[in-house]
């Protein structure tokens, strides 16, 4: 009676498991019962979650390698076996293994983390900037690019929450970013230090008063992603969430035009035609309605 409820309660307990890694998986906030890293949305997480991966098959064979011989050596050498100790104090083959075994590993370690250290670093070729300013307790943002002017971020408070909202991580103006393009992020801030970090993204970087550090993301697919700062800043620290979506190369081109007006005072880049090519178009379908 005892086993098969204990059989039932590991099978409860393997579906939470299953349900709480699944979730993992899944685009957008993180879910309860989550397990696991948020999907990968960049070519720098991906490396990430595979580097993670490899350590933890490292960790977990030396685990149980010290674990076992821990065990071993207290049943082999202990006193009841082996009344009289042994006097050894010197063994050329054991003192070689344990100096040679670490070296290897760490090679085995050091080579990938540091490629991912050098891909996560900056990107060579940037094709736009996002500048993100941290202020307490809220992000302001700039696209210098595009000309467009900085704009505040704040938290959308739970009497406001629409219904496709999340409490605690939407936000009254999202970051608008274009996929399939390698984009310079740099962050700053006006007040106390602050950290612009994106999880599916693989970003976390310091926003620090009177100095300006940057990363970089290409953003694989369409979505909306969320962040926080990860930096503890006063009071409010907790609400300052980072909203980003992800849309394609076209609708980024879109969303500038709206964003800048029709006559700007520079001429704004865009992604996937000149701003000239852009205003033909636009009097073209107005000419046509």
């Amino acid at each position: 009676m005892r086993s098969g409820r204990l059989r039932e309660l590991a099978a409860g307990v393997s579906v939470l498991l299953l349900l709480g890694t699944g979730a993992a998986f899944a685009d957008g906030p993180p879910h309860n019962w989550q397990l696991g890293f948020q999907d990968s949305a960049s070519p720098v997480k991906e490396q990430m979650q595979s580097f993670h991966n490899l350590l933890l098959v490292i960790i977990v064979a030396l685990t149980v390698f010290v674990l076992g011989l821990l065990v071993y050596v207290m049943w082999r050498f202990s006193a009841q076996r082996n009344p009289v100790p042994s006097k050894t104090a010197h063994n050329t083959l054991i003192e070689v293994i344990w100096t040679v075994a670490p070296v290897l590993i760490l090679l085995v370690i050091v080579v990938p983390s540091f490629r991912l250290l050098y891909a996560g670093d900056r990107t060579p070729n940037p094709e736009m900037t996002l500048i993100a300013h941290g202020y307490q307790w809220y992000w302001g943002y700039e696209y210098p690019d595009q000309k467009v002017a900085e704009f505040t971020s704040y938290i959308v408070k739970d009497e406001d929450l629409k219904p496709d909202q999340v409490r605690m991580l939407s936000v009254d103006n999202p970051v608008v970013l274009p996929v399939d393009t390698d984009i310079q992020i740099l962050t700053t801030a006006g007040d106390v230090i602050h950290s612009w970090a994106v999880p599916a993204f693989g970003l976390k970087k310091d926003a620090i008063p009177g100095r300006t550090n940057e990363t970089w993301v290409r953003i694989d697919k369409p979505g909306i992603y969320y962040g926080q700062c990860s930096q503890l800043c006063g009071t409010d620290h907790a609400y300052m969430p980072i909203e980003v979506h992800a849309v394609s190369r076209a609708d980024f081109d879109k969303w500038v035009i709206e964003k800048v007006g029709p006559n700007p005072a520079e001429k704004p880049k865009l992604l996937t035609m000149t701003w000239d090519e852009a205003q033909a178009r636009t009097k073209l379908a107005q000419a046509g309605q």
